[in-house]
């Protein structure tokens, strides 16, 4: 019964292979398997017969191939531009200096609406003090000649309330030194004081004028139109590049500045006055002057200083024509503000950890390689960023081990993290060097694990 079992599955296994249309491939494979297997059997032991021991010592002690690594360039960050909150309504403009390592010498210029020259109310202001001063220099600290007030004089003062413009008082013949008389002009921005003081220094409004267009032309405000010195003829007129231009000259004056900076003065005369520029010291706001011809007309010549972080102080000179109203200016110009603050950033670039390739060894023993650190880099808006890395050969392929550095720049920054082997290489076993001939020894290429 039992060899009838037998020879029944022995037919059956036949009849099998019958119809297997690969069965002799198979039965090919089999054979070259049992032969390589014997191959490296027979091997060993004729080296071990007929060297007497000696490949048991070669295969024990030669160093092994090097391990195979696999690695890969970390993907570059790539970051979004800076979201710049320029005003919807009316004109902007807005020049960025300082940190030129990120925004170059010439630093960066914003603009919203139209290039068309609009109304710049007592803007005019600005420029008419800057005028006089271009006839009577004054130094910081030096108040200047004096100035009498006369009937005619104290007459404006009736005549700009009655046309709704905004006045200081001027009692007949009162004194008052040119400093004060422009800290009036600008700070309270008295209009009555703005065409005395001019009428002053040039002995008529006519002589103003024609100073003041020369002034204009010297200083390439070619698109800037005065027809008077207060600014409440709509007929005064400016572009947002002039009006930036005229921002930076008036920065850089530092009697202009700092009465430009100035929240309250208490004069004898006028007696105690405010700043309309309500924004002095809110968000690193540091002038200049304001504008409002109504509903529609307001606008604002303003100057800041932030801090960047690396990046180091910024000034920023930028105007807003054409506003609805004045705390929608303010309002604009605090989120413009803050958003080229915040278009300074900290990429991540990578993290302690992240994998970067492999190390791999026939014995089957890996350790992978990571970032040795985590690691960001400073910079403005998208400048965009680059990376390098530099891999070294292991010495000991032990857990921890140093075995490169990566690099990544942006702009003239870099910013660098360590490679660094996760997991040691273990030696092969004694069993895997008797039964791996074919593996061991790779001349230079060779690596030694104990």
């Amino acid at each position: 019964m039992t060899e009838g079992l037998a020879g029944l599955t022995e037919l059956m296994s036949a009849e099998g292979e019958l119809f297997d249309p690969d069965h002799e491939a198979k039965r090919a494979a089999r054979r070259a398997r049992r032969r390589r297997g014997w191959i490296v059997v027979v091997l060993v032991l004729a080296l071990l017969l007929a060297a007497g021991g000696g490949y048991v010592a070669w295969a024990l002690t030669v160093p092994t191939a090097a391990p195979t690594v696999v690695s890969q360039t970390p993907a570059v960050p790539v970051t979004a531009p800076a979201v710049i909150a320029l005003p919807a309504e009316g004109a902007s403009a807005l020049h960025v200096s300082g940190g030129q390592e990120y925004l170059g010498d010439a630093g960066i210029r914003f603009a919203s609406g139209t290039e068309e020259a609009r109304p710049i109310a007592s803007i005019s202001k600005l420029i008419t003090a800057m005028v006089i001063l271009d006839a009577y220099p004054l130094g910081v600290g030096d108040p200047g000649p004096e100035i009498t007030f006369s009937k005619a004089d104290h007459d404006l003062y009736d005549e700009y309330y009655l046309r709704g413009a905004t006045i200081a008082a001027m009692p007949t013949g009162s004194t008052m030194s040119l400093h004060d008389a422009l800290a009036t002009i600008l700070i309270p921005s008295a209009s009555n004081y703005a065409e005395a003081v001019s009428t002053w220094a040039f002995g008529s409004q006519g002589a103003y004028l024609d100073a003041t267009a020369a002034w204009l032309e010297k200083n390439g405000l070619t698109g800037t139109t005065i027809v008077e010195p207060t600014g409440n003829s709509p007929r005064n007129t400016s572009t947002p590049t002039d009006l930036i231009a005229l921002g930076t000259l008036a920065a850089a004056d530092p009697v202009i500045a700092e009465i430009a900076a100035t929240p309250s003065l208490t004069l004898p005369g006028p007696g105690t006055m405010s700043s309309t520029n309500d924004l002095l010291g809110t968000n690193g706001v540091t002038g200049l002057k304001t504008g409002n011809l109504g509903e529609g007309s307001y606008s604002l010549l303003y100057t800041a200083s932030i801090d960047a972080g690396p990046a180091g102080p910024l000034s920023l000179t930028g105007v807003v024509l054409g506003g609805s109203s004045r705390a929608s200016v303010d309002r604009d110009v605090v989120a413009l503000i803050d958003s080229i603050r915040a278009g300074f950033h900290d990429v991540p670039l990578a993290t302690a950890g992240q994998d970067l390739g492999s190390y791999s060894t026939p014995w089957g023993s890996t350790a992978r390689i990571v970032v040795g650190e985590d690691a960001s880099i400073f910079t403005w808006s998208d400048t965009p960023i680059t990376v390098s890395m530099q891999t070294t050969t292991p010495v000991e392929y032990r857990d921890g081990e140093v075995v490169g550095l990566i690099t990544w720049t942006a702009g003239p920054h870099t910013a660098t993290a360590t490679i660094e082997l996760e997991g040691g290489i273990d030696p092969p076993t004694e069993w895997w060097r008797l039964t791996h001939p074919e593996d061991l020894g790779a001349g230079e290429a060779a690596a030694d694990f104990g």
